[in-house]
């Protein structure tokens, strides 16, 4: 069985898909980009600004799921520019402080609308069985 999971603070889905889906104990987080869900406009400026943006999205998911971001198992990181690795991950770092994901970071030749970073998850819900 599974369960769609959607919440008004992270922006709309932009095609056929679901901003997550519940099965199990499992939440897959779909891939977020640095859409503000307030305007539904990008997010301009720095990788940084962006990639808070981003995590900020993937959080309004995870909450409307009853999880935190403590609950994110895996992640995957979409650079447009590689040589952005440590400016996103800086700001990926204060969101993951303790016990962090694992992770796949991988540079791609474009992200929807022309953006720098794009980031999924997996998370874990304990309280939940299988």
């Amino acid at each position: 069985m599974k369960e769609i999971i959607s919440s008004e603070k992270a922006p709309k889905a932009i095609g056929p898909y679901s901003q997550a889906v519940r099965t199990g104990n499992l939440v897959f987080l779909s891939g977020q980009i640095p859409i503000d869900p307030a305007t539904g406009h990008l997010v301009e400026g720095s990788i940084q600004h962006q990639t808070e943006r981003v995590l900020e999205n993937l959080k309004a998911v995870l909450e409307e799921a009853g999880l935190s971001l403590n609950a994110v198992v895996k992640t995957t990181v979409f650079l447009k520019n590689l040589s952005d690795f440590s400016q996103m991950n800086e700001i990926y770092s204060k969101y993951f402080t303790s016990s962090p994901p694992a992770r796949s970071t991988v540079e791609v030749a474009r992200l929807p609308r022309d953006v720098q970073v794009e980031i999924d998850a997996i998370a874990f819900d304990e309280k939940r069985t299988s």
